[in-house]
């Protein structure tokens, strides 16, 4: 599948599954980053400790990110699997993850949207042309509405428990890291994650408290800084931003301050998704920045939030800024030069593809053969 932010896969190997099954999840997430735009602006500025905090206007965070960005993609996904149809019952199954789970429903809108519209897809296909004349329209409904209310059932009853179930698992090992002093490593686990929008459980359901009982002994604790160090994903963002698909470049700029200086890391996540294999570059950025922290031996009073410089800085022990600061920028470093090879430094985005297939004309005086723009006539 090629979307305007991934050009079309060749191939059938293992590697080609991965890049379309990342074109897919993609092609649910970008067409929407206008909302997560939205969300991440509202957030930064209303939120308690946000720019300007404003208890009326921050009401709009909690259900935008709960309800309205999975329903999109939920939606969008559908509609990438059987049109309007698909799409409708896609967003109705996705209500159905949306009530079964405390935590962002993205995931789940990621899978329940397809999956709702595959199903109604294969009714209609069965349905056929076995429908009498005159009642299209009814039979079409019904059966949109009880397909959508079926997933949407099975979404509260059996997505949002397994989803519950992942979280707690990956909490679960991080404290497993961090009792046996493995804390680089976390970011094997933590960067994979976040990702799938299980930031906040990790960081506030697991590393807070555990960092909150270290402060206290000792006036700063580095375990605030595991999840929410946004280094890793400016250097992603820098890397698109240079080397990344041209149709992109030209959102990372607006995607960098809402991360860096908003603290909103979900912005950068559907980046990673269009693209699956840049996930090293953040847990390369993450493990080098945490091993940055104990080098130096940072760490922060509290838990900053959200996770932007400024939040860094107003929680950052007298005279330890440097060990801060010096994470912060290695891990942007390291993970802008570990994204920017993966990415090829500009000749592995898909663009030469475009670049090629631009460089065809159509010739209809040979039976709409292609022919090169250089040839002559």
């Amino acid at each position: 599948m090629a979307t305007p932010y991934t050009p079309a896969v060749q191939g059938t190997g293992v590697r080609a599954s991965i890049q379309r099954f990342g074109g897919h999840l993609a092609g649910m997430i970008m067409p929407n980053i206008g909302a997560f735009i939205a969300w991440g602006l509202i957030t930064a500025l209303f939120i308690p400790t946000g720019w300007t905090p404003n208890e009326t206007l921050a009401q709009l965070v909690d259900p935008i990110v709960k309800v309205l960005l999975p329903v999109l993609i939920g939606y969008t996904g559908g509609r990438m699997v059987h049109g309007q149809r698909g799409a409708v019952v896609g967003a109705v199954a996705t209500m159905g993850v949306v009530v079964g789970a405390d935590v962002p429903m993205f995931l789940g809108a990621m899978i329940m949207g397809p999956l709702g519209a595959f199903v109604i897809k294969q009714v209609d296909r069965m349905l056929g042309d076995r429908v009498k004349s005159g009642f299209e329209m009814l039979v079409e409904n019904f059966s949109a509405g009880i397909v959508g209310g079926v997933m949407a059932i099975l979404g509260v009853l059996a997505i949002g428990p397994v989803v519950s179930t992942v979280t707690n698992a990956a909490g679960d090992v991080v404290e497993w890291l961090v009792h046996h002093e493995l804390l680089p490593l976390a970011s094997v686990l933590i960067e994979p994650a976040k990702v799938l929008f299980l930031n906040n459980a990790i960081n506030h359901g697991v590393l807070t408290p555990l960092g909150v009982a270290e402060s206290a002994g000792t006036g700063k604790s580095i375990l605030f800084m595991l999840e929410s160090n946004p280094g890793p994903g400016l250097g992603l963002l820098l890397a698109y931003m240079m080397f990344g698909p041209r149709a992109l470049r030209a959102s990372t700029p607006a995607a960098i301050v809402i991360h860096f200086l908003g603290g909103i890391h979900e912005i950068y996540f559907p980046y990673v998704l269009m693209k699956p294999r840049l996930i090293l570059a953040t847990i390369a950025g993450g493990a080098a920045g945490i091993l940055t922290f104990l080098v130096t031996g940072a760490g922060l009073i509290a838990s900053p939030s959200p996770g932007s410089l400024f939040a860094y800085f107003a929680v950052t022990p007298k005279g330890g800024y440097f060990g801060v600061i010096a994470g912060i920028v290695v891990a942007a470093a390291v993970s802008f030069v570990v994204a920017s090879a993966l990415l090829g430094f500009g000749r592995r985005n898909g663009d030469e593809q475009e670049d090629a297939g631009a460089g065809t004309t159509e010739d209809t005086t040979t039976g709409g053969e292609p022919v090169s723009a250089s040839k002559e006539a």
